[in-house]
């Protein structure tokens, strides 16, 4: 079976203002819109390693869904869905400060809140733990753990309330919007996610201001990229077995390069088609998991970027 094509790059030159983001190419339009195309690129140890068909067709859709069913929270940046791959929104000014909310002790990296527990650190985030949790454990409610947003391609850093508004990151009152809209669309995710036998861990969310200052959600919501999902139903034995809860794993083709070669400073072998393939139908078991719905994939043999191009041509 021929491999579906894969959207690697989406440069359209007859668009404006062209700015190539890891995975999203953007161009912001004079009226003050913005065109953000998910490419199908995978990124990781700072470059993008592969091409996964359907994978910016399932965060745009992933997200939409999500946009629609909170858009009674919260305001969001979305304006028309042109193309499977491409979201028209309203273009901001992004918020310092990336808002992830955890339900759970989980995570692996330095800023993760069980990598700073098994430190044996309580006090995090402005936030206090209890001692005796274990790894994965319900936390005893929903917290709020921001980190600098690096622009500039440095690495995000643990901040606290009190340290984001004394440090002008955010008025008082911006934080208090955004933790209040963060909490309530984490809520609702979860909510949702357990009908469809899932449990939604944790995720981050990005929000920026219009030109009137209003806050908006921005970027992408309760996608496979940016939250940690469980299946449900496995939790509680795998749990108390102390092994690691069942999940969406996509990372077959990291995992893959991680064993044959240092990424940050040797060349990556080519990668196998069927890693490849693996990784796409990951995703799109995701969606229709995350969902409910039926993915419905572009036609055999069609060109993305040509399809894109078609469905954008009003605004060249």
């Amino acid at each position: 079976m021929t491999q579906p094509l894969a959207l690697e790059d989406a440069f359209i030159p007859e668009l404006p203002s062209y700015y190539r983001g890891k995975v999203r190419e953007n161009y912001d339009l004079p009226d003050g819109r913005r065109i953000l195309i998910s490419t199908d690129r995978l990124s990781a140890f700072d470059r993008a390693i592969a091409a996964i068909p359907f994978k910016g067709q399932v965060l745009t859709q992933t997200a939409r869904y999500w946009f629609e069913h909170t858009a009674d929270i919260c305001p969001n940046h979305v304006l028309e869905y042109p193309d499977p791959n491409v979201v028209i929104g309203r273009r901001l000014d992004i918020l310092p400060v990336e808002i992830v909310v955890r339900g759970y002790l989980a995570g692996t990296t330095g800023t993760s809140i069980l990598t700073m527990y098994k430190q044996g650190l309580r006090e995090m985030y402005g936030v206090r733990l209890p001692d005796g949790l274990r790894d994965n454990e319900k936390l005893p409610e929903a917290i709020i753990t921001p980190t600098s947003k690096a622009f500039d391609g440095g690495h995000d850093e643990p901040l606290s309330a009190a340290h984001i508004v004394a440090d002008g990151l955010l008025t008082r009152e911006q934080w208090e919007t955004v933790s209040r809209y963060a909490l309530a669309l984490f809520a609702r995710g979860q909510a949702m996610a357990a009908q469809r036998g899932l449990i939604l861990a944790d995720t981050k969310y990005e929000f920026g201001t219009d030109a009137d200052g209003t806050i908006l959600l921005a970027d992408e919501i309760h996608t496979p990229d940016s939250s940690r999902y469980w299946m449900a139903g496995s939790y509680p034995q795998r749990f108390e077995a102390g092994e690691k809860p069942d999940s969406f794993d996509k990372d077959f083709v990291r995992n893959w390069v991680v064993a044959r070669c240092d990424p940050y400073k040797e060349e990556l072998p080519p990668i196998p088609p069927e890693l490849i393939a693996q990784t796409s139908d990951v995703y799109v078991r995701a969606f229709e998991t995350i969902t409910g719905q039926d993915f419905v994939a572009p036609p055999a043999g069609e060109v993305p970027l040509e399809r894109i191009r078609r469905n954008l041509a009003r605004f060249f």
